[in-house]
């Protein structure tokens, strides 16, 4: 990603779910970009390779991608051959609704973000079943049925568990090693940032704390996330502000909160990545608002 330039949001996801089935014979290069809903993409067919957090995903069909809000991304497609996929937005507040005290219907993302593995490469004998659990969805959505909108929530429910389910006992990062290429090192960063975004992250800071020169990390940690240290700090704590405000934080604690010392510096750079002001997040002001076009 170009200096200067900040990870786009793409897409407005205003109802509980939305689901899309493509197919692409001409493609343009995507940059690197996050949702605020989760995503789920099953790859039917193409060369397509992804970008998740400084992993890199080499799909193949029948791939499922768990892409969890505000995780950046980005796909590179082989315009050789269609790419088809069936992919499915998800909104955080309806996984919340339909889970249980103990069982948490979002749990294919929350164990996606905590082990920083994206992949779940479906066994042939659950290829069908999933293809089922879409084409379900799909109809559901378009029928004009009484109770369909019912039936969709049902089927949407039933094809998150059996992503659950798979994603509990995956083991794809241990035995498809060519499926992904990552740097452990980097890996070690990402989550010592994610996890401190609240204190101080400087090159120098992160390049003492593990152990690396400042123009090697600087170097390495462009060339696998794509993004400078500086500008994924910054998006970072713009993401975490955005979801502390969406749950009712005041705007100063939030700031706060995401690591941010200088108010106005704060409130520059949110009204500059999101186009809106903070206040513009919180949970009173977004009812009633108009849907965006669709990116």
């Amino acid at each position: 990603m170009p200096e200067g330039l900040e990870a786009d949001k793409r897409g407005y996801l205003l109802e509980d779910f939305r689901l899309f089935c493509l197919k692409d014979t001409s493609t343009k290069s995507l940059e690197y970009h996050y949702h605020e809903f989760d995503k789920i993409i099953l790859l039917l067919g193409g060369r397509v390779t992804y970008m998740v957090e400084g992993v890199t995903y080499f799909l193949r069909p029948w791939d499922l991608l768990l892409v969890p809000r505000s995780q950046i991304h980005r796909a590179v497609i082989d315009p050789a051959e269609p790419y088809e996929r069936m992919v499915l937005w998800l909104g955080r507040e309806w996984l919340d609704r339909r889970s249980d005290p103990d069982e948490p219907l979002s749990l294919c993302f929350d164990l996606a973000r905590s082990r920083g593995f994206h992949l779940l490469r479906t066994a042939e004998e659950r290829r069908p079943l999933y293809l089922r659990r879409f084409q379900e969805l799909e109809e559901a959505l378009r029928s004009q049925e009484y109770g369909a909108r019912r039936m969709a929530d049902v089927c949407c429910q039933r094809l998150v568990l059996e992503v659950d389910r798979d994603s509990r006992r995956d083991r794809t990062a241990e035995r498809e090693k060519d499926a992904y290429r990552a740097d452990p090192k980097i890996e070690e960063i990402l989550r010592y940032i994610a996890g401190n975004l609240d204190r101080t992250l400087t090159v120098d800071a992160l390049a003492e704390r593990f152990f690396l020169s400042r123009y090697y990390l600087m170097h390495r940690f462009k060339e696998v996330t794509g993004y400078s240290v500086h500008q994924y700090i910054s998006q970072k704590r713009l993401l975490l502000a955005g979801e502390l405000l969406r749950q009712g934080t005041p705007v100063m604690k939030a700031a706060e909160q995401a690591g941010f010392g200088d108010y106005s510096a704060f409130l520059r750079a949110f009204r500059a990545t999101f186009h809106a002001s903070p206040r513009d997040f919180q949970p009173r002001r977004r009812e009633g608002r108009e849907e965006p076009p669709l990116l």
